[in-house]
């Protein structure tokens, strides 16, 4: 059914549940993961650019149970992390997106995450929102 899924994480609590759920869906499906960090450009400092999601898809690599599957792990910089998002699933063929309901960043995650919510608009496949 799905060969290939999309999670999108950013190394909050939510992000971590979106990999639970993914990683049972992969493992019923024999379906890929493509873990993937969007990296708002304004986040970081220059010097943590591409140390803080090494670390974040590192940690999540390693500390869940994702033994046996087909994982790959992706990440970019972007002033648009829904459009990344949103890219990245064409990129590498995933039929699917897991992602939390919401991240780390205060009150655009209250109700329904803002990259989430841009996500669910502008796709055109189909996204599972874990909460």
């Amino acid at each position: 059914m799905y060969k290939s899924i999309l999670v999108p994480i950013d190394g909050s609590e939510l992000s971590d549940a979106a990999i639970r759920e993914a990683a049972k869906l992969a493992t019923e499906l024999g379906s890929k993961l493509v873990l993937f960090y969007a990296v708002p450009q304004y986040q970081l400092p220059p010097l943590a650019i591409e140390d803080e999601p090494k670390r974040v898809l590192a940690y999540a690599a390693q500390n869940f149970n994702l033994a046996g599957l087909n994982v790959e792990q992706q990440f970019t910089v972007s002033n648009s992390p829904y459009e990344s998002i949103i890219e990245a699933a064409k990129v590498f063929q995933c039929e699917l997106i897991v992602m939390a309901s919401h991240g780390r960043h205060g009150v655009s995650g209250v109700l329904l995450g803002s990259e989430t919510q841009k996500v669910l608009t502008h796709s055109s496949i189909p996204v599972l929102v874990v909460r």
